[in-house]
This record gives structure tokens, sequence and C-alpha cells, in this order.
């Protein structure tokens, strides 16, 4: 189902779409409400199907709410009137109200994330959401698996578990899902001790039992050669890829700060400074769509 907007579409149509030209779609978590325009403009320049999401953690920190997030969202679409495809996704997310409030806000897509709790719970879960965000035309990515969190921005979890096959198949056939997110070697954060390794293997594995879209998040710092592999994998590979941090860090070296900065900090930054951030911002969403993702020219 599309969105009432122009252009606006649920997880599920956008992850199709790109499956089937052989190309990963970027989720691309501004953080705070004034980067929102930078994704579009990027992804209008560069002819790119795009995704903005924010996770219930990053809600957390920055200050927001889904209400707000959606409104600069969809004052973006009204003002931008971008002509590619987009999405607005609920990224990791354990709270079942704040799920409501993002459908009712106006996110096409949420992320249950009950990937902490034992298969049964997880499976119970998820399946609940998954049939209230369906009857209301919703997509619905979840986990199965942990993935590690060098920083925890996005997930409460620092621990790895691989994303076992076997029962990602079962996974999905009992939940309904339409995306998988799974654990095969990247990591939210910043890669400082450990580097990024995608299991090949396993995700070709877990694509052929599941049949459903898979995830890949921390797609900041994958080398673009071991990302690529993870696309254009036999039979169909990686068609989301989850990128926040390399964002922040475009907009704090700009900014000069070594710290987060928060949506009101943010806001109340001089006209100039806004701007080098946005522009910041900009750049690293092309180059992501153009060498990591190859979704350029894809609209």
């Amino acid at each position: 189902m599309q969105s009432e907007h122009q252009n606006v579409f649920p997880l599920k149509t956008l992850l199709t779409a790109a499956e089937q030209g052989s190309y990963a779609v970027g989720s691309f978590s501004p953080r705070c409400t004034p980067m929102i325009a930078s994704v579009f403009r990027a992804g209008e320049l560069v002819r790119s199907p795009l995704i903005v999401q924010i996770s219930q953690r990053e809600f957390d920190w920055s200050g927001l709410d889904p209400r707000e997030f959606a409104e600069e969202f969809y004052r973006q679409i009204r003002e931008l009137r971008p002509t590619v495809p987009s999405g607005l996704h609920l990224d990791h997310s354990w709270d079942l109200n704040l799920i409501h409030d993002a459908i009712a806000s106006g996110f096409t897509s949420v992320m249950i994330d009950a990937s902490s709790k034992p298969l049964e719970e997880n499976i119970a879960v998820t399946r609940e959401v998954t049939e209230y965000a369906h009857a209301r035309g919703v997509s619905v990515e979840a986990e199965l698996g942990r993935i590690f969190s060098a920083d925890s921005m996005e997930t409460e979890s620092d621990e790895e578990l691989y994303t076992d096959p076997a029962e990602a198949e079962r996974f999905v056939r009992e939940t309904g899902i339409d995306a998988l997110a799974v654990s095969v070697g990247t990591a939210h954060g910043v890669y400082l001790v450990r580097q990024p390794k995608v299991d090949l293997a396993r995700l070709q594995a877990i694509h052929v039992r599941t049949h459903v879209h898979l995830v890949l998040h921390g797609g900041s710092g994958v080398p673009v050669p071991m990302m690529q592999a993870a696309i254009h994998l036999p039979g169909g590979g990686v068609s989301k890829i989850n990128i926040a941090t390399d964002l922040e860090q475009a907009l704090l070296a700009v900014l000069r700060r070594e710290t987060r900065i928060t949506n009101a900090e943010l806001l109340r930054l001089p006209p100039e400074g806004l701007a080098r951030g946005a522009e910041a911002v900009q750049g690293v969403v092309v180059d992501k769509m153009v060498n990591f993702l190859g979704s350029s020219n894809k609209v």
C-alpha cells in the first residue's frame, strides 16, 4: 500500500524493487530533524531511493518523539517535493506503545527488536506487531540473532549472536515479517578493535531458507567490496543497509565537536553552522548511494 503522500512507500515495496534491481536501499539515520532534508537532497541529486530512520534509543537520547520526527519528514516531502521513492522507518524498538505511536504518526515501517528474548517469545512479540502493523498498511522488520553494538546508540545489546538459518526459516514463517535483520558479522557504531567480516555463506543460507528481504545493520565502516558481495549474492542478497554513525561523524567533524549534539542544540546553531553540517551529511549520503549501495540512478 502506498502512503497518501506521493513517492512515500512501505518498506516491502522499496525492498522488492531493490532486490529486483540488484542494489540495496540505504536506511539513513540523521538522528536530528535538521538533517532529514540532507538525506532527501542526496537522493534527489543521484536519483536514488532512500529511507529515513530513527531508533527508540535515538529518540531517548535526542529528546524527540515519533510525531516530531514524522512531522519534519513530511514537511520536507511537501517543501522539497522529492521525486525518488522514500520511506520513514522506526529502527530498533522494543516498546509496543512507541511502535503504535510511530504507526499513528505516519511511519511506513517499524522494527520490533525482541532479539534479546528467547526464540518463542521473540516470535510471539514479533507476530503481534506484524498483525497490528499490516492491518494499517505498515511493513515490519524484525531481528533474529544479536548484532554487536560498539556504542549502544541503536540497540541495548553489546553481545553478538549469529543468526541461525534454520531458526530464521521458522521465525519468518511464523511471524509474517517483511524484512529480517541478520547478525552475520557487522556491528553498530565505530569499528575500533574488531573489523567487520560479513559471513556470506550464512547470509546466502538464510536467504535460501526464508525468501524474505534481508537487512544488514552497522553499515558504517564496512569495506565496499565486502558490502557489494553481500548485495549481489546469487539468488538475492541484502536489500536494506542501515547507516547512521558515518552521518553523525561527518556532522560532528564539521562542527568541530567530539561529543554528540542533541536535536535542541542543533536547532540553536547559527544558520551558517547548520548549513555546513547539512552539506557534510548530504555528501556522505551521496557517497553511500553511489559507491556503497549501488542505488544511484535506480528510479
